[in-house]
């Protein structure tokens, strides 16, 4: 079945690795990015190439009248609303909170949850079955760092934290309205040419691949799981907080003592 599904910052990386899977399976893919209009340009040429249909919508998902504007125009040319992917989101690296200003810890917390927020709202005011849709489903993309203490990135975890429980929260409210929610929480995801780099440092990449019990993630390993909560064959799953991480938050930071002649008793 045909859809349409509007997916943030879907001009590189994550985004535009959903934004094309839509469109191989045929999706209408409303494509919001922040700034770079060739790159979103070539999202949109990706996914009619896969066989969809796209439309770029340029706006600040923590700006009201951007998110109005943005679903407008996604509903005015393909019909109503399917789906929507909160991938946007931004982080914060490097600064420990004494360094951290107010403006910059506020900026982080605008996009990856009041962001997350507008759209959520907005996606259920015309999916609700109360106001005359036919239901829908939201994806939001959280990270492990909601989950794992991560030194230098104070606000990115806690903001992440905060899409975690707005998941389930959102996941009850609106399910006597046919409206699922649920949240994946990615692991390393190699997404860009810095984060390529960032994994050829012999300290930091090494510790990062080792932090995996599989492999680091691609774009379409989040795409992959996003779109299949986004889709009928997840009708079954709402509320869920879910990893999909290469196991990063399944093992524990201890040594292997299997081999060891301890006792624990």
């Amino acid at each position: 079945m045909s859809k349409t599904i509007l997916i943030t910052g879907a001009s590189r990386g994550i985004g535009r690795a959903a934004a094309v899977l839509a469109g191989a399976r045929g999706w209408a893919v409303g494509v919001n990015y922040a700034g770079n209009e060739r790159a979103a340009a070539e999202t949109v040429a990706a996914v009619t190439d896969a066989g969809g249909r796209a439309l770029a919508l340029c706006g600040d998902v923590a700006a009201e009248a951007d998110v109005l504007a943005m679903f407008d125009a996604t509903q005015a040319a393909f019909g109503p609303l399917d789906g929507l992917v909160n991938n946007a989101g931004i982080v914060a690296p490097g600064a420990k909170l004494a360094d951290m200003s107010a403006a910059r810890m506020a900026r982080v917390f605008a996009v990856n949850v009041l962001g997350a927020y507008l759209c959520a709202r907005e996606a259920a005011r015309r999916m609700a079955t109360d106001r005359g849709g036919r239901g829908g489903a939201i994806v939001n993309i959280s990270s492990a760092a909601s989950i794992l203490g991560t030194p230098g990135l104070d606000t990115y975890t806690a903001a992440k934290g905060a899409l975690n429980a707005l998941t389930r929260s959102l996941a009850v409210e609106y399910a006597p309205d046919n409206i699922r929610v649920n949240c994946i929480v990615s692991g390393m995801v190699l997404t860009s040419e810095g984060a390529w780099k960032m994994m050829e440092d012999p300290v930091i990449g090494g510790a990062t691949k080792a932090m995996h019990l599989t492999r680091l993630g691609m774009p379409d390993d989040i795409a992959n799981a996003a779109l299949f909560l986004a889709s009928d064959e997840s009708a079954f799953v709402t509320g869920a907080v879910i990893p999909v991480d290469g196991g990063v938050t399944a093992r524990m930071p201890v040594p292997d003592i299997s081999a060891a002649d301890l006792s624990l008793d």
